[in-house]
């Protein structure tokens, strides 16, 4: 009579248990926003010469790379670069559009967006107007104190393909 019982205990608890797990489903469209209002925050910043505000949403150990190759390993570092770069005003002529704006979670903490923007109306040094530029931009995000904040940053340019 034990085995009988012992036999039909395992029986049930083989069918108690699922194997399948149910993925749950989460809600990203709060974190993608907040993620997107970085791209705004680095726009106007950039627009009004306000280096922290084009700072604001990256971490302190942030890696950034731009499409001219220069890396700065910190926020500071950036800071200090981008204070030199809004002080070229050739350089902060022109109109940013930003198109193909693409999130992606990798996990729960990190995310990927992907964003292309072409700028017209950029100068050269000397003064002669740019051709439009095609500019790519990959950040990486991580969810640090409850906040999505830039890790990395890497910068590429396009030229028009005819």
């Amino acid at each position: 009579m034990k085995k009988i019982v012992l036999l039909l205990f395992v029986v049930a608890l083989m069918f108690g248990c699922n194997s399948e797990k149910k993925e749950i489903e989460i809600d990203r469209n709060s974190d993608s926003k907040e993620i997107l209002k970085t791209i705004d925050n680095w726009n106007k910043g950039w627009e009004v010469k306000d280096v922290e505000l084009a700072i604001k949403d990256y971490s302190d150990k942030t890696d950034w790379t731009n499409a001219f190759g220069d890396r700065m390993q910190s926020k500071t570092e950036l800071r200090q670069l981008l204070t030199e770069i809004f002080a070229m005003d050739f350089v902060m002529t022109g109109v940013d559009n930003y198109v193909n704006d693409d999130v992606q979670f990798l996990t729960e903490d990190i995310a990927l967006l992907r964003s292309k923007n072409i700028r017209s109306g950029q100068k050269w040094s000397d003064g002669t107007i740019m051709k439009d530029r095609y500019i790519h931009h990959l950040r990486v995000y991580q969810r640090i104190n409850n906040e999505w904040k830039i890790t990395n940053h890497m910068i590429s340019q396009a030229h028009e393909k005819k």
